[in-house]
C-alpha cells in the first residue's frame, strides 16, 4: 500500500498506479528538477522568476511606470494590431469578461464557434452576463468549418448576431482554427458581426496577424506562449470594438475601459495597484523574445518542436492504441498536442510518467478524460527539453506494455536533426 500524506494527487503503487488513497509515493527516477509538459501554465524561465523577485516599488512614478509603458507599448506588435491593448489582474477568464463587457449589452447575441471546450466556456460566460449565446454546432476533432458560419450568418438576414466568437487554439482538442478563412466566411456572408478570436493558448507560438486576418478583439493572456505566470490578461480591440464600446451596457467597475482607455494616473491601467511582480517578469519575457529574434524566429522554433512531437505520435501509432486526435496536420497547434490513448490507460501513463519519472503531462479535459493525455510543447523549451518528454512518455508506454507502432523518439530524433546546422 502506498503511504499516505495531505497531498491532493492520486496515491501512487509500486508499478506507478493509483490506488485512489489520495497521497503519492514518488519512484527513484522522479527525484530530479520537476518536468512539466503541461499545455499552461507554460515553462517559466528562471531570468524571469528572477525578474518577479524585484522589490516591491513605487506605483506612482518611476521604475515601474516606465515598465508599464513599454508593455503596453509592446503588447499590440505581439497581437499584430495597431489597436489598443489593454491589461486586466486576472487569468483569461477575467480578459474573457473584459472583452464582453466592454462590447455587448444585455440581450445582444453572439454566434459562439466550436472545435472544442474553450470557445463554448467564453460564450457560457456571457450567456452569465445577459448576453444570448447561440453555439454553431462543431467537433472535438474538427476546426471550425468556415462554410458553415457562412451559411448561418448568411441566414441571419437581420443581423441579430452581434459578434462571432472561435478560438486560435483550442487547448483541450488541440485544434488550430484558420482564423484568416473564417474572417472571409463572414465577409462572405456580408455580414456586420464583430470577429473576436481567443489567443490565450497560441500568442507567442504560432502566427497570428490580428489586423491582417480581419479581427476586431483579441483575447490572450500572460501564461503559456508569454512565460509569465497566471495573472494577466489581455485584450486588444480594434476600431470596430472601441466603437461598439461607446454603446455597451454591460459596462462594470473593474474591467471598464474608460480610465484605461485615457488614464490620468498610473494605477487606472489596472483599475487599481498594478500587478508589481508581474510586470516586472513581462518585460523580462519581451526581451528574450526580442533576444530570440523576434515572433518570426519563435513561431519558427515551435513548428521545430511540434514536428518533433509529431513524428513521434506518428510512430507511436496503432489502431485502438494511439493516435492523434487531430488528424490532419494542417489544424494541428504548434502549442500544444491532444493525443487519444484507445486501450492504454491514460490516467495511468500520466501517474506514472509523474510519479515514477518527474514528468507532468497535461490531462485530458472534456470529453477526453481518461482517454487521452496533452503535450504542450509551448514557450520556453528547446530540443533536450521536447525530447526528454517523449523519450519518458515512450518508456512509460513500454513499462505499460502498450503495443506501439514504432520507436517514436527514434522518428522524433530525426525530425529534430533536420532541423539542426
Amino acid at each position: 500500500m502506498a503511504k499516505q500524506s495531505s497531498g491532493s494527487e492520486p496515491a501512487i503503487d509500486s508499478d506507478g498506479t493509483s490506488n485512489g488513497a489520495g497521497a503519492a509515493i514518488r519512484g527513484p527516477l522522479s527525484w530530479g528538477r520537476d518536468n512539466m509538459a503541461i499545455p499552461g501554465p507554460s515553462n517559466i524561465p528562471d531570468r524571469v522568476l528572477r525578474a518577479m523577485s524585484h522589490p516591491m516599488t513605487d506605483i506612482y512614478e518611476g521604475a515601474l511606470v516606465d515598465v508599464s509603458d513599454r508593455i503596453l507599448a509592446e503588447l499590440p506588435v505581439l497581437a499584430g494590431t495597431t489597436g489598443k491593448a489593454f491589461m486586466i489582474i486576472g487569468n483569461g477568464h477575467a480578459a474573457w469578461q473584459m472583452a464582453v463587457d466592454n462590447t455587448m449589452s444585455a440581450g445582444d447575441k453572439v454566434l459562439v464557434c466550436e472545435s472544442g471546450p474553450f470557445a463554448v466556456i467564453w460564450g457560457y460566460m456571457a450567456e452569465k452576463s445577459g448576453v444570448d449565446v447561440e453555439v454553431l454546432p462543431g467537433t472535438n476533432r474538427t476546426p471550425v468549418d468556415p462554410a458553415a458560419l457562412q451559411a448561418r450568418l448568411e441566414e441571419d438576414s437581420d443581423h441579430e448576431i452581434k459578434a462571432v466568437l472561435c478560438v486560435q487554439t483550442d487547448t483541450a482538442s488541440s485544434v488550430r482554427n484558420d482564423i484568416a478563412a473564417l474572417r472571409a466566411a463572414i465577409d462572405g456572408a456580408e455580414h456586420p458581426a464583430m470577429f473576436m478570436v481567443d489567443c490565450i493558448a497560441s500568442l507567442g507560438c504560432e502566427r497570428y496577424e490580428m489586423d491582417a486576418w480581419g479581427v476586431d478583439l483579441t483575447v490572450g493572456a500572460s501564461q503559456k506562449g508569454l512565460m509569465v505566470p497566471p495573472g494577466l490578461g489581455f485584450v486588444w480591440a480594434g476600431e470596430r470594438a472601441l466603437a461598439a464600446y461607446e454603446n455597451a451596457g454591460l459596462r462594470s467597475g473593474y474591467t471598464e475601459w474608460a480610465d484605461r482607455i485615457n488614464p490620468s494616473a498610473h494605477y487606472e491601467i489596472y483599475a487599481g495597484t498594478p500587478p508589481v511582480s508581474h510586470l516586472f517578469a513581462m518585460v523580462e519575457a519581451l526581451d528574450m523574445i526580442a533576444e530570440e529574434g523576434g515572433l518570426e524566429a519563435i513561431w519558427r522554433r515551435h513548428e521545430m518542436l511540434a514536428s518533433a512531437v509529431w513524428a513521434a505520435v506518428d510512430a507511436w501509432a496503432s489502431p485502438g492504441v494511439v493516435e492523434f486526435n487531430i488528424a490532419d496536420p494542417a489544424f494541428r497547434s504548434t502549442a500544444v498536442t491532444t493525443i487519444l490513448t484507445g486501450s492504454v490507460d491514460a490516467g495511468r501513463l500520466r501517474e506514472m510518467t509523474r510519479y515514477q519519472a518527474g514528468l507532468t503531462l497535461g490531462r485530458g479535459l472534456g470529453d477526453f478524460v481518461d482517454r487521452a493525455f496533452r503535450i504542450g510543447h509551448m514557450g520556453h523549451g528547446d530540443a533536450p527539453s521536447i525530447l526528454g518528454t517523449l523519450a519518458t512518455v515512450e518508456a512509460c508506454f513500454r513499462s505499460m506494455g502498450a503495443p506501439l507502432g514504432g520507436s517514436g523518439i527514434e522518428a522524433a530524433t530525426i525530425a529534430i536533426s533536420s532541423h539542426l546546422r
